[in-house]
């Protein structure tokens, strides 16, 4: 059942490129111009969860002004070097962003996540219930990614990508994603010529004629990256603006639909199950394969259509009820994924016959184009 609320909500991410100096220290006017701008939002009717980047790049920081910390940027293995910097760094963003918001009367929380919290659907509900409760209370959720104790298989691509799944879990209305451009360019930035694009359009922009793809010296995220984000988000029923996040009153400009950037329109309003599952596409403890009618129903639209076994020509791995598959269609393009009505060995003894219970019934799937 969804939350119920009256006051709308913003995701606001931030990346290092805003927040931080090529040096890695934290720009201060920046970070009080957000804290201020986010306590005016409040004013207006809404509440905001703030994705912050910084805590690597601010312990780079760390290093360069605590003689006692330089040792942190010789340590060999580069996994745990990140992992101490952002130990480190977290520190001071935090209390950084504390010191701002209270300037403000505003408190803070931090929440620190990975992916892990949006594979089982048990996890997923929990951080929704703690982040729901903040924001009840009027307290600020600031939320990063855990780099602490992230490795590989549990690391989001980067934090556009938290941001998003943030965006579905509290069912926002509306996703900011601020960097240090404008919004996205229909050739380089820095081109003359070059213009921002104010309403994406699927039917003609295209990722790949548009952006160059590649990642700043402080972050991880990339345009193209941004864009991707902001496609599935909106699809899922959040608006998404990509913005200039030192740009002046940013976020109260982007709220009335002053501000530049490029907004991707909220298209239909997916429930809180399918938002969930769209986070869980690459963590999927089996795969079912379907055949071609199978995947040709699954895919129209028009259709409200569950997995029926019929459908199914083959069932791999280990799952459980409950655990998400992922579902393929006869030459293995992958077409969605899908939370399951009951475990492997039932679905393996059920595969091609009619009249049987759906492996997974349309309220738990999802099928992202």
């Amino acid at each position: 059942m969804e939350p119920l609320r009256t006051a709308k909500r913003i995701v606001i991410k931030v990346g290092s490129q805003v927040l931080c100096t090529d040096q890695g220290a934290l720009n201060q006017p920046v970070l009080a111009s957000l804290a201020s701008q986010i306590a005016e939002l409040g004013k207006l009717g809404w509440q905001s969860v703030l994705v912050s980047s910084g805590a690597v790049a601010s312990g780079t920081g760390v290093t360069h002004s605590e003689p006692g910390a330089q040792k942190l940027r010789h340590i060999p293995n580069p996994v745990t070097r990140k992992q101490a910097l952002a130990a480190t760094g977290q520190v001071r963003l935090m209390e950084t962003w504390r010191q701002h918001f209270n300037a403000h009367g505003l408190t803070v929380a931090q929440v620190l996540a990975s992916r892990s919290d949006f594979q089982t659907r048990r996890h997923y509900l929990n951080m929704r219930g703690c982040i729901e409760a903040l924001l009840d209370c009027g307290v600020v959720p600031i939320v990063n990614e855990n780099d602490v104790v992230a490795v590989t298989e549990l690391m989001f691509t980067d934090n556009d990508e938290l941001a998003g799944l943030l965006a579905g879990m509290v069912n926002a209305d509306l996703l900011c994603l601020l960097s240090s451009v404008a919004g996205v360019f229909d050739g380089a930035p820095d081109l003359p010529g070059s213009t921002c694009i104010a309403q994406w359009d699927d039917s003609r922009h295209r990722i790949e004629e548009i952006v160059q793809s590649g990642t700043s010296a402080l972050g991880r995220g990339g345009m193209s990256g941004k864009i991707a984000v902001a496609r599935k988000t909106s699809r899922l029923g959040t608006e998404v603006i990509i913005a200039n996040g030192t740009a002046g009153e940013i976020l109260l400009n982007l709220v009335k639909g002053d501000g530049p950037g490029t907004r991707f329109a909220a298209q239909r309003e997916a429930s809180s199950t399918k938002r969930w599952l769209a986070g869980t596409e690459g963590s999927f403890l089996g795969i079912v394969h379907v055949n071609a009618g199978a995947a040709a129903a699954l895919l129209d639209r028009r259709l409200l259509t569950s997995l029926l076994p019929v459908g199914i020509d083959r069932v791999e791995g280990t799952f459980e009820r409950g655990d998400v598959i992922q579902i393929r269609g006869p030459e293995g393009r992958v077409l969605g994924c899908g939370r399951a009505s009951y475990n492997h060995h039932e679905a393996g003894k059920l595969l091609g016959q009619r009249g049987q219970k759906a492996l997974i019934h349309y309220d738990y799937l999802y099928l992202p184009d």
